[in-house]
């Protein structure tokens, strides 16, 4: 029964999380510490790095 119970509210957890998911990230993202970790970690893979270097890069006009 409180195993049920568990796997309810982690349901419902998941859920609210997901409806939120945008205002939660904002918030993750609000501290530059983290900000810095997250896209200093993102810029390591090496397929991020390329897709950003070329659009940052590209030489066309934004719009």
């Amino acid at each position: 029964m409180s195993r049920l119970f568990s796997m309810v509210l982690v349901g419902i957890g998941g859920y609210y999380a997901y409806k939120n998911r945008f205002r939660l990230v904002n918030i993750i993202l609000g501290s530059p510490m983290i900000r810095r970790m997250v896209v200093s970690s993102l810029m390591n893979v090496p397929y991020v790095r390329n897709l950003m270097t070329k659009t940052v890069f590209s030489g066309r006009p934004a719009f």
